[in-house]
């Protein structure tokens, strides 16, 4: 069975602890419900979600985060199809990345929106190997 991957980008708007618990605990129990898995890299100045699953499911979360007012300047990064999930036993992984992606003058210089999809989805596979 293949599944919908997205990647998209976004800024916080009110970034703060109370917000992101919040963001975390209600995609949870909504990507539960909905079949689908992910991880959500959250930074005050970054968020990097990928989400995957049944595509109609995918696309409903996904155009609920295009809606949300925490989320600034939405750009989708990756669309593609595979054959396996990358974060299976994951209804929402969180990492909160401190160094080892791009540092902050390089978000606000473009870099998130520059970088090619496989280099966006080594962030992830990176993520994925380390909750195995």
């Amino acid at each position: 069975m293949s599944v919908m991957q997205l990647v998209y980008a976004s800024r916080p708007f009110g970034f703060d602890a109370a917000t992101l618990i919040d963001i975390l605990f209600k995609a949870r129990a909504n990507n539960t419900v909905a079949d689908v898995t992910g991880c959500l890299i959250c930074r005050d100045d970054l968020y990097l979600q990928l989400l995957e699953g049944p595509e109609d499911q995918v696309e409903k979360i996904y155009h609920k985060i295009l809606q949300d007012d925490r989320h600034v300047e939405v750009t989708e990064l990756v669309r593609h199809v595979v054959a396996d999930r990358m974060f299976s036993k994951w209804a929402m992984r969180d990492d909160p990345v401190q160094s080892w992606m791009w540092t902050r003058d390089q978000v606000d210089q473009g870099a998130v929106t520059r970088s090619p999809a496989h280099e966006v989805l080594h962030i992830f596979k990176r993520l994925a190997s380390q909750a195995a």
